[in-house]
């Protein structure tokens, strides 16, 4: 990226939330109505790691994955203009929350638990609820992260609005930031 003027590029959008939320499928769904670049943070983690999150933190612990996701937030910190779905737990860095709330806008797509937890489809996937009940372990999540969450800029409530009204909202915040 040599010789790119980064302070011309629209801030990232960082979309937050649950896990099973819909970061993933929103972010993509606006990233392509606003033609920009989507990054899902734990595909990156793969792709870099060569293995699965539950793998990585199987194997080498959370802490290591937060350590990667840190990694990864100061170098998207240095750039503009992607939509980017960081894992669930990366609003619990307080640290990697400031660095992109200062080249972006934070978008929490809120939902309650057992709402997240009817959408779930591969759980087993997911390294801090599988095992265990969804709802049990997707209210724990919440209650934990509720206060970071609620610091978003934006809060999307994704139990009353549709796939489509969601994206169009944060295309929306996209155009308004950009």
């Amino acid at each position: 990226m040599a010789g790119l003027d980064v302070s011309a590029l629209p801030p990232h959008l960082v979309l937050v939330g649950l896990p099973g939320v819909g970061k993933t499928t929103i972010g993509r769904g606006a990233a392509k109505s606003l033609a920009r670049r989507f990054l899902d943070f734990d595909a990156e983690i793969e792709r870099r790691e060569g293995m699965p999150v539950r793998e990585i933190f199987r194997e080498r612990g959370e802490e290591h994955f937060r350590v990667l996701e840190a990694a990864l937030t100061r170098e998207l910190s240095t750039t503009g203009g992607m939509v980017l779905s960081p894992g669930g737990g990366w609003i619990t860095q307080t640290e990697s929350v400031e660095l992109l709330r200062q080249a972006g806008r934070i978008i929490y797509l809120r939902a309650a638990p057992e709402t997240v937890a009817r959408r779930l489809r591969r759980v087993e996937t997911r390294p801090l609820l599988a095992g265990r009940d969804p709802v049990v372990g997707l209210r724990e999540l919440y209650e934990k992260r509720r206060g970071a969450y609620e610091t978003a800029d934006a809060v999307l409530d994704t139990e009353r609005l549709s796939r489509q009204q969601l994206i169009a909202k944060v295309v929306e915040l996209g155009l308004a930031s950009g």
